[in-house]
């Protein structure tokens, strides 16, 4: 179940970080309010999370799917540019997530 809430937390950060970035500082209610319900539930899952992984392990899953997550979503949908070393990148954050969920 850790696992469930650590996955699920990290899709949150994605949304946190695309939220804050559309509040433009904080001027815009509803970016600002979605912000703050996202990082709510996003730092949540991590502490429950947290019950049952070592923090090393968890953090790093959390952060590494908000940071995949956030860049996807800002070459989709932001127009960010999707070059290979990007592309290339994202990959080898991936594996790196992967790698630790396997090891633990």
């Amino acid at each position: 179940m850790a696992w469930i809430f650590l996955v699920v937390s990290g899709f949150f950060e994605t949304i946190w970080a695309a939220a804050l970035s559309q509040s433009k500082g904080f001027s815009r209610p509803v970016p600002s309010i979605v912000f703050a319900v996202a990082l709510v539930i996003s730092m949540g899952g991590l502490a429950l999370a947290l019950r049952e992984l070592p923090v090393g392990t968890a953090y790093a899953v959390w952060v590494g799917i908000g940071a995949v997550g956030t860049a996807a979503y800002g070459m989709a949908v932001l127009g960010e540019p999707a070059t290979t070393a990007r592309l290339l990148c994202l990959v080898a954050i991936v594996a790196g997530v992967a790698g630790l969920k396997i090891l633990h």
